[in-house]
């Protein structure tokens, strides 16, 4: 079980693993970390690096300084150099490496810690990791249409799921900016916490994941996202195919004797 931090640094993107939880941080204060083009291929190398490390259990996102992250970097290249031609085309986008594509195929939970407020992009990115924290003095920002683009990375596929089309809807449509308490009304973040408290409460939450069965945990997962759009009677065939490994597995035994014997668990991943 690792303790001590591994240390792995870009200038713009940092990365680091501690107690099995992996942190990637938006490293771009002065500008709000808005996300330049090499900030969104670091963050996909980072998110399959940590998803690989059979040592990394959780993963975090968040930033530095005041803001999660404020959108693409529109002056730095952050759209050309995500995959459309340098000319500005829109038909050479290639979506397969994009982060919002990785970070929806990963099977190791994603928890965002928004520091700050997240607007477009930013915001697109915390919607699509699986659990959302907030500081109580972050705002989200759903400021798409008011720009003249709409939300690119995942936002209208996530949102009416979260909250149902109605409310995705009006906040879409009007590109309203809210509040945290807001959030946490709307559904949008599971908690809001002191803004100096939001880095403890995300790790110790990864460590909580952590702690249970790998394996299983993954599983759950990919259980979740295919369900989104199966039948009942599909998906319950597919639990089932699930269930089959995982009752063969080293953790499967570990846990039911831990159970047994009133101790804690200590899970392999195998």
């Amino acid at each position: 079980m690792a303790t001590a931090a591994d240390q792995i640094q870009t200038e713009e993107v940092l990365y680091s693993v501690s107690d099995n939880v992996a942190t990637i941080t938006f490293n771009r204060p002065e500008q709000q970390n808005t996300i330049s083009g090499p900030m969104l291929s670091a963050l996909s190398k980072y998110l399959l690096q940590a998803n690989a490390d059979t040592d990394v259990r959780a993963i975090v996102i968040t930033g530095s300084g005041r803001f999660f992250c404020a959108g693409l970097d529109l002056r730095g290249g952050g759209i050309a150099d995500s995959g459309s031609s340098q000319s500005g085309g829109s038909s050479n986008f290639d979506l397969r490496d994009a982060p919002p594509t990785v970070l929806h195929s990963l099977d190791t939970p994603t928890i965002c810690a928004l520091n700050g407020s997240a607007a477009g992009y930013g915001m697109d990115l915390a919607l699509g990791c699986d659990i959302r924290v907030m500081a109580d003095s972050a705002k989200m920002a759903a400021a798409f249409t008011a720009r003249g683009v709409v939300p690119e990375s995942g936002g209208t596929w996530i949102l009416p799921r979260l909250i149902g089309w109605s409310k995705a809807a009006e906040l879409i449509f009007t590109g309203r900016t809210l509040l945290a308490d807001e959030c946490e009304s709307m559904g949008l973040v599971s908690r809001v916490v002191p803004v100096d408290e939001i880095a403890d409460v995300a790790h110790a939450l990864g460590v909580e994941i952590a702690g249970n069965a790998p394996l299983a945990v993954q599983a759950s997962k990919r259980m979740m996202r295919m369900g989104m759009n199966e039948t009942f009677n599909d998906h319950v065939h597919h639990v089932y195919l699930q269930l089959l490994p995982l009752f063969r597995s080293d953790d499967f035994r570990e846990g039911m004797a831990s159970f047994m014997e009133k101790r804690k668990a200590e899970f392999k991943g195998s």
